[in-house]
């Protein structure tokens, strides 16, 4: 059972990635048209995740849900902070604009919880019955590979080469390794604390769509653009939704 819950472990971290990273194959002059279209995908993708996915589940598994709320209020406050932080250290004149940057690290912490727990769910999943540690484990690949994808792009319209944005990622995803196979040993240890992550990374999904992706698109005013991201916003809320349910496990 340990050797199927490193196997999809991987699967679910550095497959996922595998995957999304034709995005990085595909020559300049694509990713610069693809980069706007994916903002607003991941718009979609990001909050679909934190309110369909991440909160719910997070509140299923606590006594009092109002724990949730105030971690996913004080995970918004911690990433403004940390946006704010990142800003001051690269500039500290009114007129730098390394804003822009600023939301490359942040979907790095995020998306390194959010794998972390990811590695819980697989180890528990399978812990609890064979297949349905292979349901847990395909959603979780399936549900990744838009993310990711989107992940990419942020990374990439925040200054970072293919290559840099690259290895962050698999650095940042590769968390879900260690988590299941810890998780396998001392699973009843790492349940108490699963909601408190599921919460933080909903929060960094919650904060980094609606404060630095939204205002991006918010730039583009033509009746074209609009209706493409609003399209565009909705196709990724589908999909995710559509992931998240059909595989049968809310995560």
């Amino acid at each position: 059972m340990l050797i199927w819950v490193i196997l999809f472990s991987i699967l679910g971290s550095v497959g996922a990635i595998a995957a999304a990273s034709i995005f990085v194959v595909l020559g300049e002059k694509i990713q610069k048209k693809l980069i706007p279209a994916l903002l607003s995908f991941a718009t979609g993708t990001l909050l679909t995740a934190a309110f369909l996915g991440l909160i719910p589940e997070s509140i299923e598994a606590v006594t009092e849900p109002h724990l949730i709320t105030t971690i996913i209020l004080g995970g918004i406050l911690f990433f403004f902070f940390l946006e704010k932080f990142l800003i001051w250290r690269n500039c500290q004149n009114n007129a730098c604009e390394v804003h822009a940057h600023a939301p490359g690290p942040l979907v790095l912490i995020g998306d390194a919880f959010h794998n972390f727990t990811d590695g819980i769910v697989i180890a528990a999943a399978f812990l609890t019955d064979f297949n349905i540690g292979l349901a847990a484990s395909f959603t979780i690949i399936m549900h990744e590979i838009p993310q990711e994808t989107g992940d990419f792009a942020i990374l990439i319209h925040s200054g970072m080469s293919n290559k840099k944005a690259f290895l962050y990622n698999i650095l940042s995803s590769s968390t879900t390794i260690p988590s299941a196979i810890i998780s396998y040993f001392i699973l009843d240890v790492f349940e108490t604390v699963v909601p408190i992550f599921l919460a933080f990374s909903a929060a960094s999904f919650i904060y980094i769509a609606l404060s630095d992706l939204t205002p991006q698109l918010h730039e583009r005013t033509e009746t074209k653009e609009i209706v493409k991201q609003l399209f565009l916003i909705v196709l990724g809320i589908v999909l995710m939704t559509l992931l998240l349910f059909l595989g049968g496990h809310n995560h």
